[in-house]
């Protein structure tokens, strides 16, 4: 796994250790919902850049585009219309060419093959061919935050996404996040050691009612 240019080297090394292990270490927070998955096996870390698009709608993407900053993750929600393909072929070279790490998206996105040869990570809830409109009298946003169930994103704050999920922490937290998230990595290494060594999970974890062994 590698991150994108322009990525924050404490953002790199969460990705590093794992979105599993950050949502631990954030003490079980910022996890975004399990139906958002990689498009195609590519990890993603940066810094969020959130985007409200109306329903069926994604002339907020396309402004996105326009002022995002190099290293930035576009994070977006699009309501209840998920069935539309909000991202496509032409976004992507776009997001390319500006430096972004990747999208992480509510929606559906289409032309997925040229997505995976572009090597362009996107996180997203499906694949659809139906197209968008761009209403420029609509409701959006770019920059503000977004909500996921009970995670708000913010501009700033670290996205991370692999084979496990996305998980979100807080600009404030990324120190802190990224210590905890090393001393459960190395906790786990010596862990696996005893294991191998006939330790049960039982034991190490302990998980039995009276405490023996």
């Amino acid at each position: 796994m590698s991150a994108g240019v322009g990525v924050d080297g404490r953002i790199a090394e969460l990705l590093a250790l794992g979105a599993a292990t950050v949502h631990e270490a954030s003490g079980g927070g910022g996890a975004l919902p399990h139906e958002l998955r990689p498009v195609h096996p590519l990890a993603l870390a940066g810094r969020a850049l959130p985007v409200r698009c109306p329903p069926g709608d994604n002339l907020a993407l396309h402004e996105a585009l326009d002022v995002a900053a190099p290293g930035e993750v576009i994070v977006a929600t699009c309501g209840d219309a998920v069935d539309h393909g909000y991202w496509g072929e032409v976004m992507a070279v776009a997001a390319l060419a500006r430096g972004l790490a990747g999208l992480v998206i509510e929606g559906c996105v289409r032309d997925s093959a040229a997505l995976a040869a572009l090597g362009f990570p996107v996180y997203a809830r499906g694949l659809c061919v139906r197209g968008t409109g761009k209403d420029a009298a609509a409701s959006r946003s770019v920059g503000d935050p977004v909500q996921f169930g009970d995670v708000t994103v913010r501009r700033g704050d670290a996205v991370i996404g692999d084979g496990d999920g996305v998980v979100v922490v807080a600009a404030a937290d990324v120190d802190a996040v990224r210590g905890a998230a090393r001393r459960r990595a190395e906790r786990e290494q010596e862990q696996f050691a005893q294991l191998r060594a006939g330790a049960t999970t039982m034991d190490l974890l302990g998980l039995r009612p009276d405490g023996g062994t």
